[in-house]
């Protein structure tokens, strides 16, 4: 079982940039599909972007496509999620998943999940 652990989340102005991190435990997370997820207060979780286990292929939901970039280095055991361009609209926590099949867009897809991290951008 893999433990995952979010961090790099703030408070931010309109227009800026973060960084999150998911840093693996326990298990190596080469042996999964990796996928970044948010839910903003009062709404479902929702799926902002994948990467498949040697990182080869990426996905992102149409409201981050262009300015999110995810990525991953097995070595450190670490996914991040690059933001720029960010807008109010992309406050939420955001959530790290682990996927031990094909993880896709779909929350069901992924087995493993972090504690999530806030991200608040001020207008």
């Amino acid at each position: 079982q893999v433990q995952l652990v979010e961090s790099g989340g703030g408070l931010v102005q309109a227009g800026g940039s973060l960084r999150l991190s998911c840093a693996g435990s326990g298990r190596t997370l080469s042996n999964y599909y990796m996928g970044w997820f948010r839910q903003a207060p009062g709404k479902e979780r929702e799926f902002v972007a994948a990467i498949s286990w040697s990182g080869g292929n990426t996905y992102y939901a149409d409201s981050v496509k262009g300015r999110f970039t995810i990525s991953r280095d097995n070595a450190k055991n670490t996914v991040y999620l690059q933001m720029i361009s960010l807008k109010p609209e992309d406050t939420a926590v955001y959530y790290c998943a682990a996927a031990t099949r094909l993880g896709g867009r779909r929350r069901e897809s992924y087995d493993y999940w972090g504690q999530g991290t806030q991200v608040t951008v001020s207008s």
